[in-house]
């Protein structure tokens, strides 16, 4: 964890500080994909739909209820806790391409809703504003604060998904990933489990999509739409499944490739499909996996002084 903030901190000297506030926000959005993917196995095309639904829960907080952003962190989580908890249900007991498909299908109602059918309350295509109270110190207008806070979180994200993933819960999502029928076997209710862990990464998801709010002031359905699913899977790919470090990695390296494209290049999707291609290619593992491959192969070959006598 000291890690990711010695390196964000760091990337502070040569990246505008607005960008990794972006980007703090962004891996978490990853983080909760991967725990999904990479840990339980299960690739969700519609995983955005709870950040959708945390980050307008919160703007419609903000402009209804208060502009107190512990209130729209709050209904955010329990907006996208609540949904996926229900939804659940009927996810978890799907397989393979029939989950992804049918959390596409979620996320495509949930996009229309955003956009046609809740226009009254959502603005449509033309988006939601909304504003925030400082509260003391904190001021997100003032963007070293919202960068630190988006940091404070992702680091608690981290954290939280770290012993999650190290305890016997997260030892026994990852054998539902290798092998379900054993597990089953073992006498699990595997069914219980999958759900529960569809509904964390849903609801951390959602946590994401509040500060997401927060810090933009804006939301729209575009926010939401699967081309902003893509990008979370791309994230984790380049950076390597089931790896919580991978997910962080991959969400700066993806963020970084678009804003430096985006901002200096015209044509700029077309290069950043080519990066995409030689990335997920040449790094099939992702760029931790690369590294740690490296890494063993670099040990193997020194050896020890008794294995390298003839």
């Amino acid at each position: 964890m000291a890690f990711i903030a010695v390196a964000f901190l760091l990337l502070t000297v040569i990246m505008p500080m607005h960008w990794l506030t972006d980007f703090a926000v962004f891996c978490i959005l990853v983080l909760s994909f991967d725990l999904l993917y990479g840990y339980m196995g299960r690739l969700s095309f519609g995983h955005v739909l709870y950040y959708g639904v945390g980050m307008y829960a919160a703007s419609l907080a903000l402009v209804h209820l208060a502009p107190n952003p512990f209130l729209a962190i709050g209904a955010g989580i329990f907006a996208s806790a609540v949904l996926s908890s229900a939804l659940g249900f009927i996810v978890v007991r799907t397989e393979g391409a029939t989950f992804a498909l049918v959390n596409l299908a979620l996320n495509q109602i949930g996009f229309w809703l955003a956009m046609s059918g809740l226009q009254a309350y959502t603005r449509g295509e033309d988006g939601l504003s909304s504003s925030v109270r400082a509260i003391g110190f904190l001021d997100f207008y003032k963007v070293p604060v919202a960068f630190g806070f988006m940091l404070v979180c992702l680091l608690l994200v981290f954290g939280l998904l770290r012993m999650l993933t190290r305890s016997p819960f997260g030892i026994l999502i990852r054998s539902i990933k290798e092998n379900e029928e054993r597990v089953k076997f073992l006498g699990y209710d595997t069914l219980r489990y999958k759900w529960l862990t569809f509904v964390i990464a849903a609801t951390l998801a959602g946590f994401a999509g509040t500060l997401h709010a927060l810090v933009k002031g804006f939301v729209a359905p575009g926010d939401m739409g699967p081309l902003e699913n893509a990008r979370v899977i791309f994230a984790v790919l380049i950076g390597g499944a089931g790896n919580l470090y991978g997910a962080v990695v991959g969400g700066v390296v993806f963020e970084t490739m678009i804003n430096l494209l985006a901002t200096n290049i015209a044509r700029w999707e077309m290069f950043l499909g080519i990066m995409l291609l030689v990335l997920v290619f040449w790094f099939r593992r992702g760029i931790t996996g690369y590294i740690a491959d490296l890494a063993q192969k670099l040990s193997r070959s020194r050896g020890s002084p008794a294995e390298r006598m003839p």
